[in-house]
């Protein structure tokens, strides 16, 4: 599992919750080193922060899902319902399996996570 988000407080916590619930958990804090990361190894889901330094929004969507077509993207943003930046929909038509607003509360997180790749083996 990959967490790229360029807010290190969030970013960890994000995987913090991932690795306690069993999950093995890579970090990155931007879309260059996502896809960087991506070149050594497929994970099984991406969650991505939708606005941060380099591509973001549907263009970062767009270049994680060519880099690692199987694995199911979860987009994160706190701009999802401020009309800036990418929305849900846009999240979600460029190839997202879920979008959720920040802050994200850790079930709903889990509960996507399991949704889209099952429990932790």
């Amino acid at each position: 599992m990959l967490v790229v988000d360029d807010d290190a407080i969030l970013r960890d916590l994000v995987a913090d919750w991932l690795t306690a619930a069993g999950y093995k958990v890579r970090k990155v804090a931007d879309c260059h080193a996502a896809l960087a990361a991506l070149q050594d190894q497929a994970p099984a889901l991406i969650v991505c922060d939708m606005f941060m330094p380099g591509p973001c929004g549907a263009a970062a969507i767009g270049q994680l899902k060519r880099l690692a077509p199987a694995a199911p993207v979860i987009a994160v943003s706190g701009q999802f319902k401020s009309g800036t930046g990418v929305s849900v929909d846009e999240a979600l038509s460029a190839g997202a399996a879920r979008a959720l607003a920040k802050p994200v509360r850790r079930a709903q997180l889990l509960i996507a996570v399991t949704e889209l790749i099952g429990p932790p083996h």
